[in-house]
Order: C-alpha cells, then structure tokens, then sequence
C-alpha cells in the first residue's frame, strides 16, 4: 500500500506578472491588450539590424515598488543581461533579463492556510522582456507567431523552496496577485496572461534534508490550474519513487482537459542559457533619494487594511480578509460604510458581501460595473437603520436599485414601502389576526412556542411585510401570554 504521508512536497514558484505600463520595457510599441497579430511589434521587439533598446523607467519605478512593499532590498545598481535561446517567438535569438544583479533580492509574503499563518520568502525579483506567442490554432499543421506581447515589461518574483503543497502555492499565488494589483504594476488578468507562474515540484521522504528531483510546471495561468498541476505532479513524482523509478529533471506541460502533466524538453540550467551582460544597456542605477520617493507613493497595503478593517470597523477575520483580498472591493466598502453614516459598519460589509456580490455573482459582472453605487447602497442601509424599511422589504429595494429604477428613498416612495412603525396600527392588527385563529393561540400558551413564527408571519402578510418586525414579535409575545 502506498503511503504517501512518508513523502513530502517542497516547491518553489516563479511567478511572471505583467507590469501596467503604456509602451514596452525596450521600446515605445504599445502594450495595449487584443490587438491584431504583429501590429504592435516595432523594430526593436523584432530584433532587426541597428536597432538599440531603451529601458522604460516606470517598468523599473514599478520594480522598486513591489521591493519595498515585500521587505526587500531594492538594489541601487542592477544590470540586464542576454539569455539565449531558440524559440520561434523570441526573434531576436536571446531574451533581455536580469541575472547575477537584479533589481530585488530578498523580501518575504505571509500566508494563511487552514487558519495557519507562514512566512515565505522571496529569494528575488527582476525585469525582463516577454517573448512573443506561438499560435497553433486555425494553421492546418503549421504554427503562427504574434510578436505583439515580445518585448512587453515582465516583473519575475522568485519564492523560496518554501511551498509545502498546493494550497500553498495557491495561498501563495493569490496573496501575491492581491498585492501587485493594490500597488498598481499589474491588472492582474489572468485570462490575459497578466499573471502567471512556472511552479518548480520535487518530493523527498519526510526528515529528509536533501531535496528531490525537481521538475517545473510552465505557464500555469489560474489559480485552479496552479492546485490540480501541482497536486497532479506531486502524486506522479511519489507513485513514480515508491515503484522504484527515476524522477527527471525536466520541463513539463500540464493539460488541464485529461487533468496530466507531460515532458516538453530537458530542463535547462542557467549556465545552458549563457548569460552575459548586455552590451547594448547601461547599468541601473538608482539613488536612496529616489528610492524613498517611491516609497512614498505606496498604497496603504493589503495586511494593513485588513488590520485596520479589523480595527476600525469590528470586523472578524474573515470578513475583513475577504474585503481586502481584492483593493476595488475594499474601497467599495469604505465608501458604503462612509454614505451609511452612523448605520453599524457590520451591516454595510453584510450587504456588501452578501447581496452585492450575489447579484455581480449571478448577473456575471466586475464591480467597475455594478448598477449600485457606493452611495445609493449607503442610503438604502440608512433607511434599514431609521426603521424607515425592514430588512426584507430592502431587498426588494436593492433589486428594484439593480434595476436602475432610482435611488432607495425614490424607491421606497414610489411603492409605497414605508414601515409601518404605528404601534396603534400593527397592535390592532395583531389582535385580529389572535382572534382569527384562536386553536394556534391556545396551542402556543400551551407551551408550543414554535407558533410564533406563525403568527408573526400572518401579522407580516397581512401588513404586505411592512410591519416593523421588532414590535410584530413584541406584542404578539405580550398579548399571546397575557391572553
């Protein structure tokens, strides 16, 4: 029998995020997203004769935020050299990166796990161009290149061999993309390829100090994808070991139709990629002063928000981590919590979570597109809090806000929604609905209390769900035991 609880995982993940800029990291082609094959490919991304790269300032402005943001050291002289290879996408035969002196070294994310914190480190991060992409697709036999994305700005985050199973690495993946989007240097679209990661996987007996084998994942491009390929590999690599086989060291392909990974090519050392400094670009180097500029323009950063929820809000844990795992949601909150006014902010993170992320869920929109403003959310949970509406009759409010058909207080007036609040008026009611089924009443002085739901229900039909509910269960409790 297998016992794979005998073995453990160790992984290392080499995230690629697409930094946010207009043009691209050599030259002034743009990087806009869609566009028709090869029409956003200048002379430099094609690598012809005479042509000299120019490195984009705000890709490496960009660089330094995300050093500092993780604790690193931002590097005050970084070089860019040649890796080589052949590719059909990489025209110019080498692809310009950072090797032996990158921009950041070092620097640390903490995860959460099953209720488990655990710091992961960073061993580096540094600027690259992107290669184009093969088309495979539509050539009957043939491939095609788009050199559009060849030569757009890449920042390469490096972990530790920290990751001790999927979801890690996922928890990694995902701290890492909340964060990178908070700061501003990538869209985070993954659909896009914006964000992506190549995840290195070994396995070893547990107790062991040696690492194993590794093989690395290439182009994983969802978190979905990320947990089954790493999940897939590690039980391939164990089944492999326990039968007395050989693990490779390779580069493999996950396949997320037949849920496998399979060998593209040899894995590569870096010594096969022959790095040396490129000879067309001057060192980088940056001053303390600039440094520190930069990190004056940093967000207030997804752990301190998530405190400061906490704190300032009451917020639990949960919450507040789901608030602040994505930074437009977060501001979409504070802003319904600032145009509720004195209303509790618990109730403001409820409907945000609840019945706003339910109706974008359920109609498939991004916030950015939401029909509710921040503003009209936080009237309508003004009228929740005045007892102008219960909290039944506020979601068909929200609907009819979803709708467009205007804002809470023109909503309310228009179907007439108002609470009823006159103790007089619902007492009245209350009595005639205990009069109309005196059996029940008897029942519920008999002990069976579950009756009152009952009651309250019949009070609510008959108000058309306008009663205020706090004094619908109020005397109904008074008049049924007094009765």
């Amino acid at each position: 029998m297998s016992l794979y609880m005998e073995w453990e995982a160790v992984i290392g993940l080499e995230a690629h995020v697409q930094l946010m800029t207009r043009s691209k990291i050599f030259s002034g082609a743009s990087t806009a997203y869609g566009a028709e094959p090869n029409t956003q490919a200048c002379a430099i991304d094609l690598g012809l004769p005479g042509v000299l790269p120019v490195l984009n300032g705000e890709a490496v402005r960009m660089a330094v935020k995300f050093g500092l943001a993780v604790g690193a050291e931002v590097a005050t002289r970084s070089i860019f050299a040649r890796k080589n290879y052949f590719y059909p996408d990489l025209p110019k035969g080498y692809q310009i990166s950072q090797y032996e002196q990158p921009i950041v070294k070092g620097g640390r994310l903490e995860i959460a796990v099953d209720g488990r914190r655990k710091t992961i480190g960073i061993t580096r991060a540094h600027l690259e161009e992107d290669a184009g992409k093969s088309l495979h697709e539509d050539f009957h036999g043939f491939s095609g290149i788009d050199l559009n994305r060849a030569g757009t700005p890449l920042l390469e985050i490096v972990s530790e061999p920290d990751l001790r199973g999927a979801a890690e690495a996922v928890a990694y993946m995902k701290k890492l993309h909340t964060l990178v989007v908070y700061l501003g240097i990538c869209d985070g679209n993954m659909q896009e390829g914006s964000f992506r990661c190549d995840a290195n996987v070994s396995v070893r007996p547990k107790g062991a100090a040696k690492l194993g084998t590794r093989t690395e994942l290439k182009n994983l491009n969802s978190f979905r994808f990320i947990e089954r390929a790493i999940e897939f590999e590690i039980e391939r690599q164990i089944e492999v070991l326990e039968n007395g086989g050989q693990v490779f060291q390779e580069t493999r392909l996950y396949d997320p139709d037949e849920h496998e990974t399979r060998p593209m090519r040899g894995k590569e050392e870096a010594f096969d990629y022959r790095y040396f400094p490129d000879p067309d670009l001057l060192p980088v180097e940056l001053e303390r002063a600039v440094i520190e500029d930069i990190r004056a323009t940093l967000p207030e950063l997804p752990d301190a928000k998530l405190g400061r929820f906490m704190r300032d809000y009451g917020l639990t844990v949960y919450e507040a981590e789901v608030l602040t795992a994505d930074r437009a949601l977060a501001d979409y909150f504070e802003a319904t919590a600032k145009a509720a006014a004195d209303t509790e902010p618990k109730l403001a993170a409820n409907w945000v979570m609840g019945d706003l992320l339910g109706a974008l869920n359920r109609d498939g929109l991004a916030l950015a597109k939401s029909p509710v403003s921040p503003q009209q959310l936080g009237g309508l949970l003004r009228r929740i809090a005045d007892d102008t509406i219960s909290g039944k009759i506020a979601k068909q409010v929200f609907e009819a806000m979803w709708r467009s058909e205007g804002d809470a207080d023109a909503i309310i007036a228009a179907k007439g929604l108002k609470q009823i609040t006159d103790t007089s008026a619902i007492e009245k009611i209350v009595d005639n609905i205990i009069a109309a089924n005196p059996s029940q009443a008897a029942q519920y002085r008999a002990g069976q209390d579950k009756l009152l739901g009952f009651f309250v229900g019949q009070v609510m039909r008959a108000t058309q769900g306008k009663a205020n509910p706090g004094q619908v269960n109020e005397l109904l409790v008074r008049k049924l035991k007094g009765g």
